[in-house]
């Protein structure tokens, strides 16, 4: 295996341990909460405070790493993302799994400085497709983490899914120290101030970028209200437990897994990335708006198919332009505002959807498929014609 093949493996490992974090509590999560006595705002809360660490933590590690490295920051995040996962094991009451989920939600902010590792080590005409690899690791991490958290807290009991994921984060930390060299070259690293979120109005601020960062908060804040609805209304309206979530969610990650690890690079390179941003953006839309209309499980089941073939469309095609955009002296800290955006709108959508569940019912799917198609209008207005694809493959960093 080449030096640069390694390095992805490694990048890939870790989101994929970042992504099983958020994905471990998915199908677990309603009936955790009704045990520990927490009624609907408690339950949203639970993926509302996950998000808003990973908000603040994006922000600060991506610039950080803009000053430091890339990899002082991932290894450090690899460690509490082990000591989160422990707590989340033994967590004894609601408010000590609340602290957990606190712990893992900063931790998981070294997303901005994973991503800007792999824009470190691929030229421009490369990204999309690099940032694709990261897309799989999302993929797969919907798959095990829910398939974790489902399974084996039905299975062998409520200990098990935090441990798992513990001694993954574990043995990642151990395969980063040894593989992973430092991505950013001295003459790129960059000192700013690191608890400025002016990086997010900057970011705004540009005419390229705009149209991005509105998406990269709409477009998560829509799909976390649709995870939330799902559950709770799953739960409600045909009694669906963990396994039966854990099961749903193994689905939207094989197929994304599938789709963004192979088909993706296949299909970016003739239709170019926009375009899947575009595709993504609406056919998630349908497919959350059209579940008010579903009476079934079987049909949930179905529907979930479309949604997560364009999201895994959309995902990295979203990363692959925003890092193409970014200067090199500026990946960690543009990339660091987009996941802030993303986190953001993680961060909204709990909280909202749990109250819309409650005053709309199964209605409250519209309201999030519409967010989904609004941030699609907006997609529209992305420029044609502005990627360049560098001729040759830049040296590989030493």
């Amino acid at each position: 295996m080449s030096t640069s093949r390694a390095r992805l493996g490694v990048i890939f490992f870790t989101i994929l341990i970042d992504l099983i974090g958020f994905g471990i509590v998915l199908p677990i999560l309603p009936t955790y909460a009704q045990q520990f006595g927490a009624h609907g705002v408690g339950y949203g809360a639970l993926l509302f405070i996950f998000s808003a660490m990973q908000f603040l933590a994006t922000a600060l590690l991506g610039r950080v790493s803009d000053r430091i490295g890339r990899r002082p920051i991932l290894l450090t995040t690899m460690v509490i993302n082990a000591a989160g996962y422990v707590l989340f094991a033994f967590a004894p009451s609601y408010w000590w799994l609340f602290v957990a989920r606190v712990i893992s939600g900063c931790a998981s902010g070294n997303i901005s400085a994973a991503q800007a590792y792999v824009a470190d080590i691929t030229p421009p005409a490369d990204r999309a497709r690099g940032m694709g690899i990261i897309g799989a690791a999302f993929g797969i991490g919907f798959v095990l983490g829910p398939l974790i958290g489902g399974l084996a807290d039905h299975y062998i009991g409520h200990l098990a899914p935090g441990l798992i994921a513990a001694g993954l984060s574990i043995a990642n930390f151990f395969s980063a120290s040894a593989i992973l060299q430092e991505s950013l070259a001295p003459e790129h690293r960059t000192s700013r101030p690191l608890f400025d979120f002016g990086h997010m109005a900057e970011a705004l601020a540009r005419k390229q970028l705009r149209p991005l960062m509105l998406v990269w908060f709409l477009a998560p804040l829509a799909f976390s209200s649709y995870t939330v609805v799902l559950g709770w209304h799953t739960l409600k309206a045909f009694g669906w437990g963990g396994k039966d979530l854990g099961w749903l969610f193994v689905v939207i990650g094989v197929i994304a897994a599938f789709v963004q690890g192979y088909l993706f690079g296949r299909i970016e390179r003739r239709t170019g990335a926009r375009m899947l941003f575009i595709v993504g953006l609406f056919g998630m839309a349908v497919s959350i708006g059209v579940l008010p209309y579903v009476h079934s499980g079987l049909m949930v089941y179905a529907w979930t198919v479309p949604l997560a073939f364009t999201n895994s469309l959309f995902s990295p095609a979203a990363s692959g332009l925003v890092s193409i955009y970014a200067d090199p002296t500026e990946q960690g800290t543009i990339l660091g505002a987009a996941q802030a955006f993303a986190a953001l709108g993680r961060t909204v959508g709990p909280l909202g959807a749990g109250w819309a569940y409650d005053v709309l019912g199964a209605r409250a799917f519209l309201l999030a498929g519409g967010v989904m198609a609004f941030g699609g209008l907006i997609s529209l207005s992305l420029g044609r014609g502005h990627v360049t694809h560098a001729p040759t493959r830049a040296p590989e960093p030493t």
